[in-house]
């Protein structure tokens, strides 16, 4: 295992990354169509077709999804991502026509320092085209990359994240992250993680909890001295994934486990200014899971998905733009 979403059988990433631009595009393609539910915490939130994957709604299974920049501007990502589906014949058939299903979340990064006159349209179709285009099986990038290109925190630099993990019964599980978010995923400035509890072999550093705690007013620099008392606009997305066969019922407590992950990893999260998106999906076939092993999942959620949004500020690198917010290795190494 890679400790990566792809080290679920079935699932390919790919990613676009425009450093001019100041932000990108991810892909997760479902080799087969996987069960998928969706859990909306954010105040703000930016997405595409989420509503569809509530419990009671039609269509159970998607072919992909999308986390991209952009805000609402990056829900044409979705499109890109869908073009490149129907021309591999993919997608739910009406007659002639093959409709493939491909909801996404998008984050804000406008305000980056990134290049944003693109004129009448946005560059988030092509982008999110050539996203799926770039999936593969095995390895691919974390920290600024696809989706994580223009991500911020309140004090160091996000990006894309990722961790696996298997359950006692041995269902593998994994999620993958773009940390942007208004709170903070580190202790006060840091260097140390609020995930840190749950870390495996060192993989955002192994620094553990500081020796001390810190002052309340430390918790949230963003806000501290500001002249705008408005925050900049914020948003953690992402995915779980696992090979478990679930109901789609089942996929929407795994989503809302995740979203405790979110919530373990970042203070605060949630906000009125973030738009937290974490979709759930189940590549598995077969009876689902009883309920002490979707205990069990929901819980491995918890903490992948705590460890990925540290992981996806770890393996950060700054914006190549004057003042851009600093990353965690220039910072603390």
């Amino acid at each position: 295992m890679l400790n990566l979403l792809t080290d679920i059988p079935g699932i390919l990433v790919g990613h676009a990354t425009d450093l001019a631009l100041g932000s990108g595009v991810t892909a997760i393609i479902f080799e087969r169509p996987a069960i998928a539910s969706v859990s909306v915490l954010g105040g703000a939130p930016a997405g595409r077709d989420t509503t569809m994957l509530d419990p009671e709604m039609t269509v159970e299974r998607v072919d992909a999804i999308a986390l991209g920049g952009g805000s609402a501007f990056g829900a044409d990502a979705g499109g890109g991502v869908q073009a490149w589906l129907r021309e591999q014949g993919r997608g739910l058939v009406f007659g002639p026509v093959r409709v493939p299903i491909a909801p996404g979340a998008m984050i804000f990064d406008l305000r980056n320092g990134g290049k944003k006159d693109w004129g009448r349209f946005s560059p988030y179709r092509e982008l999110g085209y050539a996203a799926a285009e770039a999936a593969r099986a095995q390895s691919f990038a974390l920290g600024t990359a696809g989706a994580g290109t223009g991500a911020t925190t309140a004090f160091v630099k996000g990006g894309i994240g990722s961790a696996s993990d298997l359950t006692a019964h041995g269902f593998r599980i994994a999620a993958l992250t773009v940390t942007n978010a208004v709170g903070n995923p580190l202790i006060g400035t840091g260097p140390h993680f609020w995930s840190a509890p749950f870390e495996q072999n060192r993989e955002f550093g192994g620094l553990g909890w500081p020796p001390a705690p810190l002052p309340a007013e430390a918790l949230l620099p963003r806000f501290k001295g500001l002249p705008d008392p408005t925050p900049e606009a914020g948003t953690t997305i992402g995915l779980v994934v696992t090979d478990a066969p679930l109901t789609k019922a089942q996929a929407k407590r795994l989503a809302i486990a995740a979203q405790d992950g979110v919530a373990r990893a970042i203070l605060s999260a949630h906000l009125p200014f973030d738009g937290d998106t974490m979709f759930a999906a189940s590549t598995g076939e077969g009876t689902a899971v009883d309920a002490l092993q979707l205990t069990l999942l929901c819980h491995a959620a918890t903490m992948v998905t705590a460890r990925a949004v540290a992981r996806g500020v770890f393996e950060a690198t700054a914006l190549p733009y004057p003042d851009a917010q600093p990353d965690w290795r220039t910072l603390f190494r």
